[in-house]
């Protein structure tokens, strides 16, 4: 398929109309402060800002109800905006997104509908159809796609219907409606170039589907920020119209900007403020307000625009009947210099950018790649790039409340995120998902930039430099989770991240940034600090970590105390650590070829590595008595009691496969270089024979005495994973790797503790319980990120091992095969979700036949956050384009 660790070219070196490609003598400063000039504007407005922890200032930390969807039209958001194919500047003071109206719904579309975490039957979820077409670091082009249905959109019944179903039952889409089944729906298509960093065009081309014309009113939409501070006049911006098809917009954070609108059209003024009667029966203190536009579209107020056509808010309106069959198209402009023919190189600019996007992308696909291989890789990467927002919170402010606006209820402070009050995010973010998740998660990013890498390596360079800053970084070295609660803890994979991005950028570029890779290790020494004083409780190097992002792969809730009162000494948590000082190891011995003082901290995170080992085969040095199982051949979590027993929870799960991961394999001559190393860790090895039997060979074991490996498995704790692992009765999936074995499907895990019955059964797809929140996902289906690291570790394998060493694929095939072998028919059978089979079929659509057979369905794709662990049906978050666009770096 497509190539991993190629050598591109530069992400902006094309060419391009009043625009002069990177020059090969600029610093690097200048050359960031270029390639951040041209992303000054870009997708930044989220796809949800309503029910975002953010703006919850309620007393119970309900953000989910503190203001609702349908709120959200009349509430003056603090902290970001939302809207559909929205862009924005990149501190977010102007934004512009389209609203609809098919003279059928309510409400404008002026927001993507979804339901709450309490609505749906498996959790919070978006309920509308749009995908990511297209998209280039710079952002000059940018395509996505909205489906609008002609009939009233089915509100009512969505949250009725997934509200009736219970765990057991999948949850109802909006195809699940029917809505779609006679065509009766507008493709609308919106398109961004820019013509230079602040001279941006944009089309919306709108296909009527259906067999009768269908009215529609289209409304583009441009609105400030309401940062709070209006109440001073000379602050405060304005947007007026200035001539029959021409805005005026003015800022003091901005300057001036010029609107442009093709066409026949009025324009409709009101200001981004609370409409306060609506929402809490008190009067407005401003004459128009936030859903001013709607009112006056859907319900036919007059008076709810402003008839001096200035205000904060003003929207573009067109009103037309789009014919059976057909297309309209639509043209604006947003620039900061006057154009007195707005349009007369509007098609050729776009013509440019659309070029230049395919050249850009032709450098980055394998020539070999079938055209439906291109096609899921650019939507992959098109996702990427479209789910950068804006992030702005400040923390202590949140807690305490605005100024001059109530104080929100004291125990408000208890609920979450008390003791992050250093943190103060006003940035451009990779977010996981633009409506589920519209916020960052760390170690979610950390995949982010993996992907971003092999297409804009300064970009992801930035962001995973982003969350060590102090702004973001706890004081205690603490890395941020996710706002719903920042102290919560993800796997440690942000120095495997900076270390694939350092890779990437080396092969794109020609020269290793050594700068970059300092400043990530100084500050991941603090966090790698902090994990060992928080996290490894008895100080015996097995780490518990908790929720570790794997919500309920466990018997137990982990983010909550045991029954019991027990401890469980966790078989992912301490692998994590061991990847961890592995990876710390591998960038201080990278640092060390140049600067000798860094052979110390290789010395330290290698002995790390071996302790870590020794814990996890003898616990409370009894020996046989850790982590792992010889009768099973098997790593299990241990339960510690407070009586000083042990209990070993012999769950087959994902939990267990993460050993793994931890594997570094080097070739002699870098370690030639560094004699200190090898010779302090020749003289460790000597005085602890026991820790280093543990972790695989100093040597080669294939007839090189090149290679050294270390890792958490040797030859035969490797075997027996990869017996369990790809035996297609326990994790092996025609769609990768499952996190739980099948067995649990017909023979439930059963334990008891306390007086309780705790049980694990097998589901394929969502989970049928929700003991651990109403998104318990992982039990079962297909997850990327895992599938990647553990497709990434046996690679490392085979580079050691070679082509002698063979293991039997599938397991009881009585077919063997090299490691490497085994790795890409992994991969092959994770793109084998999103690619056409022989019939034409995407196991992504599941069963749905309008979605696999339309023509105008079948080949847009969603990226979802997780996928059916037997037929590959995409499920979770649908536009997780997040981790799971690593499906773009698959070989």
């Amino acid at each position: 398929m497509w190539k991993l660790g190629a050598v591109f070219t530069n992400p902006l070196n094309w060419k391009a109309e009043n625009r002069a490609p990177i020059r090969t003598n600029m610093t690097e400063s200048e050359k960031l402060q270029y390639i951040n000039t041209w992303r000054a504007w870009g997708p930044y407005v989220s796809d949800r800002q309503w029910g975002t922890v953010r703006e919850d200032y309620s007393a119970d930390g309900d953000a989910w109800n503190y203001i609702s969807h349908d709120m959200a039209r009349s509430k003056a958001f603090r902290w970001g905006e939302e809207g559909i194919g929205g862009m924005s500047d990149r501190q977010q003071f102007l934004c512009l997104a389209l609203a609809l109206w098919n003279e059928r719904d309510p409400i404008l579309k002026e927001r993507l509908f979804g339901l709450t975490n309490q609505q749906g039957n498996h959790g919070e979820d978006v309920k509308e159809l749009y995908y990511y077409l297209d998209n280039v670091p710079s952002h000059s082009y940018m395509k996505m796609l909205y489906k609008y249905p002609q009939q009233a959109f089915p509100y009512e019944l969505l949250v009725t219907e997934n509200r009736r179903r219970s765990r057991q039952e999948p949850e109802f889409e909006l195809i699940d409606t029917g809505i779609f089944n006679d065509d009766q729906y507008f493709d609308v298509f919106i398109e961004y170039a820019k013509n230079d960093e602040h001279d941006i065009l944009v089309r919306y081309t709108v296909h009527n589907r259906g067999l009768e014309a269908a009215p529609l009113h289209l409304l583009p939409t441009l609105w400030f920020r309401n940062t709070l501070n209006w109440n001073e006049p000379d602050k405060k911006p304005v947007i007026s119209q200035i001539g029959a098809n021409q805005l005026l917009i003015q800022t003091r954070n901005m300057g001036t900007y010029h609107g442009y609108a093709e066409g026949d059209v009025r324009f409709l003024f009101t200001e981004n403020e609370t409409n306060n009667l609506r929402l809490y029966n008190a009067p407005n203190p401003a004459g128009f307000v936030k859903d001013g536009i709607n009112n006056y579209v859907v319900n036919g107020l007059q008076e709810a625009v402003n008839p001096q056509q200035s205000g904060t808010k003003a929207a573009v309106y067109y009103r037309v009947t789009v014919p059976a069959k057909s297309s309209l198209t639509f043209k604006l402009r947003l620039t900061n210099r006057e154009n007195s023919q707005p349009f007369a190189d509007f098609d050729a600019v776009f013509a440019t950018q659309k070029a230049n996007a395919d050249d850009f992308y032709a450098t980055k696909q394998s020539p070999a790649a079938t055209e439906d291989e291109r096609l899921v890789q650019r939507q992959a990467w098109a996702g990427m790039l479209w789910s950068k927002q804006f992030y702005h919170f400040n923390v202590n402010k949140w807690l305490n409340g605005d100024e001059g606006e109530i104080p929100p209820p004291e125990n408000r402070k208890t609920i979450r995120n008390a003791n992050w009050k250093h943190l103060i995010a006003s940035d451009i973010i990779s977010m996981p998902d633009n409506w589920e998740y519209p916020w960052f998660a760390a170690w979610d990013l950390a995949f982010h930039c993996i992907i971003l890498a092999e297409i804009d390596p300064d970009f992801a360079k930035e962001q995973l430099l982003l969350l060590l800053q102090e702004k973001y970084m706890h004081p205690n070295g603490e890395l941020s989770a996710y706002e719903w609660n920042f102290s919560d803890v993800n796997p440690p994979v942000h120095a495997l991240a900076a270390w694939k991005v350092y890779k990437a950028d080396e092969a794109m570029n020609g020269k290793a940034d050594t700068v970059f890779l300092q400043r990530v290790l100084h500050k991941l020494m603090l966090n790698f600090t902090w994990w060992v004083n928080r996290k490894d409780s008895e100080g015996n190097n097995i780490f518990e970590g908790g929720f570790l992002g794997l919500d309920n792969i466990g018997i137990f809730d982990r983010s909550a105390p045991l029954p019991g009162g027990g401890q469980l000494e966790q078989a992912d948590g301490t692998s994590w650590m061991a990847m961890y000082s592995l990876t710390m190891m591998q960038i201080a011995m990278e640092l060390a070829l140049t600067n000798p003082v860094y052979e110390d901290l290789a010395i330290k995170y290698g002995e790390h590595f071996f302790y870590i080992a020794g814990s996890m085969a003898n616990m409370g040095n009894i020996e046989g008595q850790g982590l792992w199982d010889e009768q099973d051949g098997f790593y299990y979590d241990m339960l510690r009691m407070p009586d000083g027993s042990w209990s070993r929870l012999r769950l087959r799960s994902l939990v267990g496969l993460l050993p793994l991961f931890a594997v570094q394999v080097a070739e002699d001559k870098k370690w030639e270089k560094l004699p200190r190393l090898v010779s302090h860790m020749t003289w460790f090895m000597a005085q602890r024979p026991d820790l280093a039997a543990l972790v695989s060979n100093w040597r080669g074991e294939n007839g090189s005495e090149s290679m050294r490996l270390l890792s958490l498995l040797r030859g035969h704790r490797m075997k027996c994973l990869l017996r369990r692992m790809l035996d297609e009765n326990e994790f092996l999936s025609p769609y990768g790797v499952r996190s739980l074995s099948k067995i649990y499907e017909s023979q439930p895990f059963e334990y008891w503790l306390a007086g309780q019955n705790f049980t694990v059964r097998y589901t394929p797809a969502e989970s049928d319980t929700g003991m651990f929140g109403g998104n318990s996902n992982w039990r079962g289906p297909i997850w990327l990120p895992v599938n990647y690291l553990l497709i990434q570790g046996l690679h490392r394998f085979y580079n050691y091992y070679g082509d002698d060493f063979k293991i039997e694929f599938p397991t009881g095939s009585g077919q063997f095969m090299t490691i490497r072998d085994v790795a890409d028919r992994l991969s092959k059978r994770l793109n084998s979700i999103f690619l056409k089979d022989e019939t034409g079929r995407r196991a992504v659509f599941g069963d749905n036949e309008k979605v696999q057979t339309d023509e105008h369905f079948k080949d847009y794709i969603l990226f979802h956050e997780y996928f059916d662990g037997n037929t590959g049906k995409g499920l979770g978050a649908s536009h997780q384009t997040g981790w799971t666009g690593l499906v773009a770096l698959l070989a």
